[in-house]
């Protein structure tokens, strides 16, 4: 039996709302995890489309093992339901070249189904005030593994670029920039569903200093493009050029210069790329502490939002998410969703590249597991904030850290800009 280290706070009927927050929650999320597969030729669940990254069925499959592994096995001391599945599921069982050789898709269905109804069978008698961060971690897990899926899903497909037509894109604001006054704020969380490379609360004295409005646009990036920008070395770090160099790289990944798609958020960057267009209009990268002061903090009550709107579940009419549009959107399309500071698009859309490495908060204490964030703290992963038009509602929060190394731009990424106050 497992005991969780991170105890939710008691009192009245808490560990029981919680149970019927996560058991509805688990069935939404696995209604959209299945969605992704509906109608998937065999080839595209099995093939393996970049070295890097497993196979879609692959994730699937490792969806519901890992949740048995937790909640069954550890928690509620079962014995492992298909052992046949655990050296290919695992995650250090085969390497990822090897995890092509998968059982059929309805094959997993019925797996995930199996192992699904006895966690809920075990959800009843679960001791929630000690496991209810343990259960939503799991309930991230699975949202982090399906947008795997989907950028992988988008990899597969020719040519490379958002489906559709957009529509005829709103003008933007001419006050691109907006100050953020130096002073205190809080970042990190300390909520139940806070994942352990975000916690915990602290207060953070940051500068006076100036965050773009919206992310950069294809329309701004295109300018990039025609002045050279990609053959151009003064743009560019050492570590960034070497690697531009290396791989031919002329435009983004998810690049998109079809009319109408100007205002959406460029997508598909590294790190470098980001980088290097800061440079080229004579600005930065913005923090992440930087970024989600500008998300989060509400100068007015002077305390931290959990969205950049406030405290409300996530929801179409505020942000691009939950693979509801299927491509990007317009970065002025969600005003809604606004946050205190007036910046537009900081959840949802694209993920944002900051300058930050991915490092532990002061006093930080591994969460299940110390190769969950631990082993990234090398300072070889900058940190992305904000989520993706592929991100579920239950992984997307102001405080949520994702990273990555800087020449990874299969993800769905984008930046937004920022400068010193002069």
């Amino acid at each position: 039996m497992i005991s969780t280290s991170i105890k939710s706070k008691p009192g009245g009927d808490r560990p029981l709302e919680a149970k019927n927050q996560i058991r509805h929650a688990m069935q939404q999320c696995r209604r959209g995890t299945l969605k992704l597969f509906e109608n998937m030729e065999e080839d595209t669940f099995r093939r393996q489309v970049h070295p890097d990254f497993s196979p879609v069925g692959w994730h699937l499959g490792h969806i519901g093992f890992t949740e048995g592994l937790w909640l069954l096995e550890r928690c509620a001391g079962k014995a492992p339901l298909f052992p046949q599945y655990r050296r290919l599921m695992a995650q250090d069982g085969l390497p990822k070249h090897q995890r092509v050789e998968l059982p059929p898709l309805p094959e997993i269905v019925d797996y995930l189904q199996c192992i699904r109804e006895q966690v809920f069978g075990y959800l009843d008698s679960a001791p929630m005030e000690q496991q209810e961060t343990l259960w939503r971690f799991i309930l991230q897990h699975e949202c982090q593994h399906t947008e795997t899926i989907a950028f992988l899903l988008q990899l597969q497909r020719s040519p490379r670029r958002a489906a559709g037509e957009a529509k005829c894109p709103d003008p933007l604001s001419s006050d691109r920039e907006i100050e953020i006054p130096a002073g205190k704020c809080e970042l990190g969380s300390d909520a139940p569903e806070a994942l352990d490379n975000e916690r915990s609360v602290h207060r953070q004295y940051l500068p006076a200093y100036l965050i773009d409005r919206y992310p950069v646009t294809c329309g701004e990036f295109r300018q990039f493009i025609d002045q050279e920008g990609y053959h151009t070395p003064r743009w560019w770090s050492s570590e960034g050029w070497e690697w531009r160099q290396t791989h031919q790289i002329t435009q983004p990944l998810h690049w998109n210069d079809k009319p109408g798609f100007e205002n959406h958020p460029v997508c598909g960057v590294s790190y470098y790329e980001a980088e290097a267009y800061a440079r080229f209009v004579g600005k930065r990268l913005p923090t992440e502490a930087e970024w989600e002061k500008a998300a989060s903090w509400d100068p007015q009550t002077q305390h931290k939002r959990t969205y950049p709107w406030g405290d409300e579940f996530p929801t179409g009419d505020r942000a691009n998410l939950d693979n509801r549009q299927a491509q990007t959107t317009p970065v002025n399309a969600y005003p809604a969703g606004m946050s205190a500071y007036g910046c537009y698009d900081m959840l949802g859309n694209v993920w944002e590249w900051t300058s930050s490495w991915f490092l532990g908060y002061s006093g930080f204490q591994p969460y299940p597991y110390p190769g969950y964030s631990q082993a990234y703290f090398d300072r070889e992963h900058r940190v992305l904030r904000g989520g993706s038009w592929t991100t579920r509602p239950w992984a997307m929060r102001c405080s949520f850290r994702n990273w990555y190394y800087p020449w990874v731009r299969q993800i769905f990424a984008g930046f937004r800009c920022a400068r010193d106050v002069e």
